[in-house]
């Protein structure tokens, strides 16, 4: 998007996974969203590695989203069908708003690589001026969706923090 000067958008990145946060797994698929964001201009903020909990979930976005207030906030893992995923139950108890169109493009997009994306049930939503994006666990996974949404994040984190350009009309 021209005229972004994405360097001003902050995130974090927050991967849920009971071996990782016991220490038994390396993340590969939060270092690639940390690795990606960097390299598109973003500045990142904060990372984190906690087990598949709501409660815990729930409390560490709340308090990026609310004390950090980073621009944009992915998670990856915890969104599939296994009974530890409880990543959208938690986002529920984060989100002021859901975006769900975002969401349902990242499973448009995987569905034509893999009929697994249907099992997906990852969400997208506002708390306060921070998106929150779930994204899968799989570092494959992690690409395809990332890929899929990075031309739309710049407007969709500008529209977050307040501008009232018209969406239709590109920058000159």
């Amino acid at each position: 998007m021209a005229g972004v000067d994405k360097g001003e958008f902050t995130f974090a990145v927050v991967t849920m996974s009971d071996k990782g946060s016991r220490g038994e797994r390396v993340d590969t698929s939060g270092s690639h969203i940390k690795e990606t964001l960097l390299e598109e201009g973003y500045t990142f903020e904060d990372y984190a590695m906690i087990p598949d909990s709501i409660p815990v979930i729930v409390d560490t976005l709340k308090k990026i989203a609310d004390t950090q207030r980073v621009a944009l906030l992915v998670t990856t893992g915890g969104t599939g069908v296994a009974p530890t995923d409880v990543t959208p139950e938690a986002m529920l108890q984060v989100i002021e708003k859901e975006v769900p169109g975002i969401a349902e493009y990242m499973r448009l997009e995987s569905l034509k690589k893999t009929p697994h994306a249907a099992l997906s049930r990852g969400k997208v939503g506002i708390r306060g001026t921070t998106l929150i994006v779930n994204l899968p666990g799989s570092l494959k996974a992690v690409r395809e969706n990332l890929e899929t949404i990075l031309p739309i994040l710049p407007h969709a984190l500008e529209k977050i923090r307040g501008d009232e350009g018209d969406c239709g009309i590109t920058p000159s």
